[in-house]
């Protein structure tokens, strides 16, 4: 749907609102997520090799990882730090990462109707009316996408690409 939107919309502020709304959902999904599961498995870590979680340890790890994975080009705010504490699901260990993986599967299922047309179509309706029968990394295979590989998440962060050089040549 929101590439439709993209490859018809003239407005070029509508235009520059829909590939900002994109760009942020991967943003949000994608990078923030993975940022979170690398944050989780941080802490694991830590408490493996005979550390003891403080706050003080969380605020510092997680405020670390803000910093590497959005930049020098962030603006830096200080309580970022806590945000930590305010997300639930870092009470149900290692699930974050399903956020980022299901978006650059999604993406790429997407990508692959979109270049190859009919038959990466059928493919995706016979993924779907698999239903729940299997393992999910085994479904997305019969929809043409294969999560042991970094294909997926490769397309995923190439469309993040395209959209961010696209918003900037509309911007500037």
């Amino acid at each position: 749907m929101m590439r439709y939107l993209l490859d018809r919309t003239d407005d070029p502020k509508l235009l520059s609102y829909l590939i900002n709304f994109y760009i942020d959902e991967f943003k949000g999904t994608v990078f923030r997520q993975t940022m979170f599961a690398e944050f989780e498995r941080a802490a694991h870590e830590y408490v493996e090799q005979g550390g003891s979680l403080s706050a003080e340890w969380l605020n510092s790890e997680y405020d670390r990882l803000n910093t590497m994975y959005f930049g020098p080009e962030m603006t830096h705010d200080d309580m970022i730090q806590y945000e930590w504490s305010r997300i639930p699901h870092f009470y149900s260990s290692y699930y974050v990462y399903q956020y980022a993986t299901g978006f650059s599967a999604a993406n790429a299922i997407a990508h692959k109707i979109l270049s190859e047309g009919e038959s990466a179509r059928d493919s995706y309706i016979e993924f779907l009316r698999t239903g729940s029968s299997d393992y999910p990394i085994e479904l997305l295979r019969i929809a043409g996408v294969d999560m042991d590989t970094p294909q997926p998440v490769m397309t995923a962060l190439d469309t993040f690409d395209e959209l961010v050089d696209r918003l900037d040549a509309l911007t500037h």
